[in-house]
């Protein structure tokens, strides 16, 4: 009896994942970002991940589950944001984020390619629910730093923080 009611819930999580539109995304040009010239491949690659990174983070949390965090984040990010998760299912709450646009800037690459930071200035909504009822909403414009490290097959994020305005 669990196994269906499961399926199901995966599937409507699904269609309301893939139904929501893509955040807009604004790359400033990346001409000179450090001793390293960045190259177009890298850059793709750095922007693709970084925004994964961002979808990872919302099932997260939504699902209280840091686990979700693995295939995005590392270290000291995924720590802060692990921990965070922590407390929250403790509280007996959720939180969504629903990120509508990025505008990112590559501020440096690192001369032997092992690190890239980003500055993020991203709107985002985000809901607290308890019990599936969502007790408040915001829309949020904030500026992130984010210092992204390559692995085997991709990017992620090892330092996420939010700027003070």
């Amino acid at each position: 009896m669990k196994r269906p009611f499961v399926i199901v819930c995966s599937l409507f999580a699904a269609i309301f994942a893939l139904g929501s539109d893509p955040p807009a995304v604004r790359v400033e040009p990346t001409d000179s970002v450090g001793p390293r010239p960045l190259e177009k491949q890298t850059r793709t690659a750095v922007i693709r991940d970084y925004l994964q990174a961002w979808r990872g983070l919302s099932g997260a949390f939504e699902q209280n589950r840091a686990d979700l965090l693995d295939p995005d984040f590392v270290g000291a990010a995924k720590e802060k944001l692990a921990e965070t998760i922590r407390e929250q299912a403790t509280q007996g709450i959720r939180t969504r984020y629903r990120d509508s646009a990025h505008d990112l800037q590559v501020v440096f690459y690192s001369p032997e390619g092992l690190s890239i930071q980003l500055i993020d200035t991203v709107e985002y909504d985000v809901q607290i629910l308890d019990d599936d009822k969502v007790q408040t909403t915001q829309h949020v414009r904030a500026r992130y730093v984010a210092v992204l490290t390559p692995t085997e097959v991709r990017w992620k994020v090892r330092i996420f923080q939010a700027e003070p305005k």
